[in-house]
């Protein structure tokens, strides 16, 4: 795996965008030079979050979301799994 997120990631099972292996990783979002936590999609290079309004749902049971426009930042909370194993290795070798 790399260390720089994907253009587009969506926390929505059923979007084309959704990827279990990278969300489980901990995706971190600044939008406008601001760290949020709400955030259910991002795209990056078109410049634009959803967050979920609240409590409210439509009639199929999906979070209500709205669409903010500003520059967007995505990094890993977490390295890597293969990258915390030789990390560990180093360790022990010092």
């Amino acid at each position: 795996m790399t260390d720089t997120p994907p253009d587009r990631l969506s926390i929505n099972p059923r979007s084309p965008y959704f990827e279990q292996a990278l969300l489980e990783r901990g995706v971190g979002i600044r939008f406008k030079g601001v760290e949020r936590k709400d955030v259910e999609e991002y795209s990056i290079s078109e410049g634009w979050i959803r967050v979920a309004l609240g409590k409210k749902v439509d009639r199929k049971g999906n979070p209500l979301t709205l669409k903010l426009t500003g520059p967007v930042e995505a990094w890993f909370e977490r390295s890597a799994e293969g990258d915390s194993a030789n990390a560990g290795e180093a360790a022990a070798d010092s």
